[in-house]
């Protein structure tokens, strides 16, 4: 297409199994073994328990055998879409290496017990990451987009790094294992800078307000490879809370302040997700905001909830992202935009979901025993419920169904996935080593709540659709770096 003067055409899709390069078969395979195998290794540690370990290096627990099984899965599931997707391409073995090599990377940083080789796992996965992002590397864009991820990614190594050095300082512990055990003498300006350390890296890796630049300045990465990192490298934040969480716990004031984070980039990547108008971002400001509820999930205590949160969305948002083209629509120049939330849009429409939501509260307390007394299992049930219950909604606003019948179909779909949401709740809450800690409900709390469901309402409503000056400063606020955008599709093309 040199010259941009070459004549488009539709051809059919390229035959896989024509012609396909050894690499991607061998790898391909090869990822689906591991998957095998991490099922059973699973089963084998549901079956008799315990920690596996190399004292000192790696400590293999539930939390590692679960995130392999969930890690290898998504993974088969990239590079199974990627040898049609990928194929023909230039730079089809070196993306499928790359893939790979972040695969065996997550494995090894789940299972690390020592700090050293936590942190060494971790920057690899973000380098990996950000090569993926400039897998093209002729095209002037994926590269600029390439250099902010890793900025961002080693920025965020830098403050683990942080963090690693001042729990070592603190406890003589160079073991991840040994600091959990020393939790109990953590405490003082030492052990503030650390944990303040640990939730900035996760906020970066996690793209959290004000940090998520860099994933919406990646969307020039191949479609799985954005598939990847949504579902899986996204979910990092919530991993390392979860490994340091006797680090985050020590302080009340500490878990609200990683509420209140949260439940800032909920709201925000909910509000920067109303002014997108392309399917990716649309996903990306998505991904923003169901990391703000991964993370408060975390900052009320409950570590298996953040858990079972970033699996589902994982699933969620890899099917969205790998069916994206699926959702391109071609409207005429005067046609009127569609919404881009879903909204309360009668009386018997607020009168449903009210109802729907309520009974969903109790199924999840039933199942799980949370939300039965007043302390921060109250607030998970209803953060779970909101966001389970927005899902259902959204996914019905998709249909062609009339207005009536919606009323009906949404208690039908939430219904289920409700109990869905309970049920591997459960069972990841069995395979971790730590339980709950539960904490008090606070005024604070409870102001956060009061402006989360007013800020929803007001979205939901499109109250904030009025002020010209948020319209504005949201767009601002979701604009990717500006080398990272692509002016000219015939630039595009070329690759």
């Amino acid at each position: 297409m040199s010259g941009h003067n070459s004549k488009k055409t539709v051809g059919t899709l390229p035959d896989t199994t024509v012609k396909s390069p050894y690499v991607p078969v061998a790898l391909t395979w090869l990822v689906w073994t591991l998957f095998a195998a991490s099922i059973v290794v699973l089963a084998t540690r549901i079956q008799f328990g315990g920690t596996w370990s190399i004292p000192g290096v790696v400590a293999i627990d539930g939390l590692t055998v679960l995130m392999w099984v969930v890690v290898t899965f998504f993974s088969g599931v990239v590079h199974s879409y990627s040898r049609r997707y990928m194929a023909g391409s230039t730079h089809e073995t070196r993306f499928f290496s790359t893939v790979f090599g972040f695969t065996l990377v997550v494995m090894g940083l789940v299972a690390a017990d020592h700090i050293a080789l936590f942190g060494l796992l971790w920057l690899s996965m973000g380098l990996l990451m950000a090569k993926l992002v400039g897998t093209v590397r002729g095209w002037t864009q994926a590269q600029a987009a390439k250099r902010v991820a890793r900025r961002y990614f080693l920025a965020s190594s830098v403050l683990l790094g942080v963090a690693l050095t001042a729990l070592w300082w603190l406890t003589g512990a160079t073991t991840i294992s040994g600091i959990e055990a020393a939790a109990e003498t953590l405490g003082g300006p030492v052990w503030l800078v650390a944990a303040s350390a640990l939730v900035l890296a996760a906020m970066i890796q996690s793209a959290l307000v004000p940090f998520h630049n860099w994933l919406l300045s990646s969307m020039t990465a191949p479609t799985p490879a954005s598939a990847l990192m949504h579902a899986g490298f996204v979910n990092a934040g919530g991993i390392l809370l979860t490994r340091f969480a006797p680090v985050i716990t020590v302080d009340a004031g500490l878990m609200f302040a990683v509420v209140a984070i949260g439940g800032a980039s909920a709201i925000g990547g909910r509000l920067l997700k109303s002014v997108q108008t392309d399917v990716k971002s649309k996903l990306g400001c998505s991904t923003v905001g169901q990391m703000g509820f991964m993370i408060m999930q975390a900052g009320l205590g409950f570590f298996g909830a953040a858990i079972t949160h970033l699996i589902l969305h994982g699933f969620y948002k890899a099917y969205q992202f790998l069916s994206a083209g699926e959702r391109v629509e071609h409207t005429s120049p005067d046609a009127r935009p569609s919404r881009t939330t879903a909204r309360l849009t009668s009386v018997i429409d607020v009168i449903v979901t009210l109802v729907t939501g309520l009974a969903g509260g109790v199924l999840f307390a039933m199942f799980t025993g949370k939300g039965q007394h007043v302390d921060s299992g109250l607030l998970l049930t209803f953060f779970v419920v909101f966001t389970t219950l927005h899902a259902s909604r959204s996914a019905i606003e998709q249909t062609a169904l009339p207005t009536t019948v919606r009323y009906g179909a949404v208690p039908l779909v939430f219904f289920p996935a409700i109990i869905i949401y309970a049920f591997v709740y459960e069972s990841v809450s069995m395979l971790l080593e730590i339980g709950p800690v539960t904490t008090e409900l606070t005024l604070l709390h409870g102001i956060i709540v009061v402006v989360f469901v007013g800020v929803y309402i007001g979205i939901e409503t499109g109250i904030h659709e009025n002020s010209q000056r948020l319209y504005v400063a949201l767009l601002n606020a979701s604009q990717p770096s500006s080398d990272t955008v692509l002016t000219t599709t015939e630039d595009y093309n070329e690759y």
